[in-house]
C-alpha cells in the first residue's frame, strides 16, 4: 500500500487466501512436470500443449504473486477500526437521499476483504460510494456521483469493525 497502513481483511478471507497459496505453491511441481512434457513433444514453436502449459504456469505465478502482497499488506486486527467512523473494514449502515426506508448494509474494503457472507455487499473504499463516504462518523451525510451522474447522498447510520457473527445483523431502529 503507498503510505504503509495496512489493509484490513477478514480472518475467514485471510484463510482462504492462505489455503488457496498453499495450494498454488504445492501445484508448482505438477505444472513444471507438463511443461518438461510437452517440450519433450518436439518444436515448440507450434506445440500447443506447451504454450498452454506455459501459461497456466505464468497465471499461477502472478496468483501467487497478488495473494502474496495481499496477505503482506493486511491486516485482520480491528484495532485499528474505529467504532462509528466508516473506515476500511467497518459493517457500515446507511440510507439514501434522506430517505431512512431506503437503507443499505455493507462492508467497506476490497474484493480481498470481502467476507463469507453472501448477504453482505462489499463496497470498495475506491468506487465512488466508498471513497464519499470514508471517513464519515454516524450522522454524517456525504454526497457522491453515482456512474449514472446523478447526485446521491448517502447517510452514515452506523459504522462498526466486522464482525463475522453480527455482520448481516440489520441495526434496529
Amino acid at each position: 500500500m503507498a503510505d504503509g497502513q495496512q489493509q484490513y481483511i477478514t480472518p475467514e478471507t485471510k484463510a482462504k487466501l492462505e489455503e488457496e497459496l498453499q495450494n498454488l505453491i504445492d501445484h508448482r511441481p505438477v505444472v513444471a512436470a507438463e511443461i518438461n512434457e510437452r517440450r519433450e513433444e518436439g518444436d515448440l514453436k507450434e506445440n500447443a500443449g506447451y504454450d498452454a502449459a506455459r501459461e497456466m504456469q505464468d497465471q499461477e505465478e502472478a496468483r501467487i504473486k497478488k495473494i502474496s502482497e495481499i496477505l503482506a499488506n493486511s491486516t485482520t486486527e480491528r484495532s485499528a477500526v474505529v467504532e462509528g467512523v466508516a473506515n476500511v473494514g467497518c459493517v457500515v449502515h446507511v440510507y439514501y437521499n434522506g430517505d431512512e426506508s431506503d437503507k443499505e448494509t455493507f462492508l467497506i474494503g476490497t474484493r480481498a476483504a470481502a467476507s463469507d457472507n453472501k448477504d453482505l455487499e462489499t463496497y470498495s473504499e475506491q468506487s465512488p460510494l466508498g471513497a464519499a463516504i470514508l471517513g464519515a462518523s454516524e450522522g454524517e451525510t456525504r454526497e457522491y456521483t453515482a456512474p449514472n451522474g446523478r447526485t446521491i447522498s448517502v447517510t452514515i447510520e452506523s459504522a462498526a469493525p466486522y464482525d463475522s457473527i453480527k455482520a448481516a445483523t440489520p441495526r434496529q431502529s
